[in-house]
């Protein structure tokens, strides 16, 4: 039996329109409501990276991976110099938010595909991310405990 409805598969239904003619259609606009894996999926932009095409779902990881460890960056940048006027500063922030919280969203919604590749790439990126721009790794020096509020940076931009 072949149930077109969608219904129990964890997919949407397909949307029924009526043509001129006065017939109605079924559209095949069937998307993912569960996480799946496979590299069948549609990545942020209508048909990419593309039915049975593994360059471009490849690509699309790197994609989201880039973008997630670009949100870390962001986050834990250090780009205005003390002693900038403030004006200059205040603009500098803006941007970098804007730009931060854009390509967050961006990552959001890649993973909103319900890939689970997609979303593994994504924890890297972030994950990556914080190990080479926030994490005591790299840093040179340690902060001192009594300033230090907790391991982890807030969420929230404190900049």
């Amino acid at each position: 039996m072949n149930d077109m409805s969608g219904h129990g598969n964890g997919m949407a239904a397909a949307p029924t329109t009526m043509n001129s003619t006065g017939m109605m259609h079924r559209h095949k606009m069937m998307m993912h409501m569960t996480f799946f894996w496979g590299k069948n999926t549609e990545v942020l932009f209508d048909g990419w990276p593309g039915k049975n095409n593994t360059g471009m779902y490849v690509v699309a990881l790197i994609f989201v991976f880039v973008m997630s460890a670009l949100v870390e960056w962001l986050s834990h940048s250090r780009i205005i110099k003390p002693g900038a006027s403030n004006v200059a500063a205040g603009l500098i922030q803006t941007f970098m938010h804007a730009i931060r919280v854009g390509v967050a969203y961006m990552a959001m919604l890649a993973v909103m595909s319900f890939n689970g590749g997609i979303f593994l790439a994504s924890i890297a990126g972030h994950s990556f991310g914080f190990l080479v721009f926030a994490s005591r790794v790299f840093r040179k020096t340690e902060i001192p405990y009594s300033v230090k509020t907790s391991d982890l940076p807030p969420m929230a931009c404190s900049c």
